[in-house]
């Protein structure tokens, strides 16, 4: 998402990295080993690199939840169709919450199976109009990706203030508490009033911090 490479250190070695690594590579992200336990990721500054993929991401809500969200807001503005999948129990996980937020700012989203579960796919048409002049609503007793992807994604078509409100009490606070601070080493300040009230401000642009420790 960001403009720039970011050399992570430490990254986890599990099923979760491992699938969002093939999926940036498959988006045109280049992805390179540096020294025994650091990886270098070249950043796409917010721009789609390949028009269609058909991206596979195993069990990894920490994948799919997020990449829905940037390829559902990118495909809307700049084109494109995206297909993700998982293995049976991923399509068994909830992600109506965030495909609904996602919708009602104009993203096209078809069920791939039973609404409201993966797989999805993801699609629009370059020069697309996104409806950001209204409050986004999220509810808050459900997932915190839900609200995690929506964060880091709208960055990227934050041509005004964006506005996330949470509906009932937020859960996970420390989940999205480590989102804002992720957000803010890459450059981008969200407005936070309390835990009910999320701007994203005109503007914002994602760019690498350089290196970042995990």
């Amino acid at each position: 998402l960001a403009e720039g490479s970011t050399l992570i250190h430490e990254p986890l070695q599990s099923d979760d990295t491992q699938v969002m690594l093939d999926a940036l590579r498959q988006l045109g992200c280049s992805v390179a080993a540096e020294g025994p336990s650091s990886l270098r990721i070249g950043g796409l500054g917010g721009r789609l690199h390949v028009a269609q993929a058909s991206l596979f991401l195993g069990n990894a809500g920490t994948a799919m939840r997020p990449l829905a969200a940037a390829l559902a807001l990118l495909a809307a503005s700049q084109g494109g169709r995206f297909e993700l999948s998982g293995v049976p129990r991923m399509h068994e996980r909830p992600i109506g919450d965030l495909v609904d937020a996602l919708r009602a700012l104009g993203c096209r989203i078809d069920d791939l199976g039973q609404a409201g579960y993966p797989p999805l796919c993801v699609s629009g048409v370059a020069g697309g109009a996104l409806r950001t002049e209204r409050p986004i609503l999220v509810r808050g007793d459900v997932s915190s990706q839900f609200l995690t992807a929506l964060l880091m994604a709208l960055p990227l078509v934050a041509q005004r203030d964006i506005v996330i409100d949470v509906v009932g009490e937020l859960i996970s606070r420390p989940y999205i508490e480590i989102t804002l601070n992720l957000l803010a080493r890459f450059g981008v300040q969200v407005l936070r009033e309390g835990w009910q009230r999320f701007t994203i401000p005109a503007g914002s642009q994602l760019r690498s911090p350089g290196e970042l420790h995990v």
